[in-house]
């Protein structure tokens, strides 16, 4: 019986580990808003909540998007989740922008993009998306002229 008990001691410890993190709580009004990625349209926020979108490893991030903002068709490395937290974010797949084709997401709607998988967006109302996922993260336009990075 003693031996049963050191066993399970050893495979379930009391303590935490020293390399688990401490528990973390951000709550709405300390969250630090900058100006999104340049990969994104002007009048985008962010604010990362855990993690480095452009480094290996998870992330977690929010984007503030102003009402009527576009992105234009374009693909991510890997897999990308996202929640909505205020607002309605319109979803279309393919390569071309078509407001036609877009489903409606409205707060407390999630979706998932797959890796590579052609995508598009627009908001109404002042929107907030959570987006998590695997970094490197990155915005890759189908059509490179639709790249913000590229206009002056």
């Amino acid at each position: 019986m003693n031996l049963v008990l050191v066993a399970l001691t050893l495979v379930f410890p009391g303590h935490p580990e020293k390399s688990q993190k401490d528990q973390e709580v951000i709550t709405p009004d300390s969250i630090k808003w900058v100006d999104g990625p340049a990969s994104l349209p002007k009048g985008s926020q962010m604010a990362i909540l855990e993690g480095d979108p452009a480094k290996d490893g998870p992330f977690v991030l929010r984007l503030k998007l102003p009402d009527g903002l576009r992105i234009m068709p374009h693909t991510h490395p890997k897999d990308e989740r996202v929640t909505v937290l205020t607002g309605v974010l319109y979803l279309g797949m393919g390569d071309t922008f078509d407001e036609k084709v877009t489903k409606a997401m409205p707060a407390g709607s999630f979706g998932l993009t797959v890796a590579k998988m052609k995508h598009f967006g627009y908001v109404k109302g002042e929107t907030i998306l959570q987006l998590h996922g695997t970094g490197p993260w990155s915005v890759d336009y189908v059509n490179p002229e639709d790249d913000p990075r590229k206009k002056k």
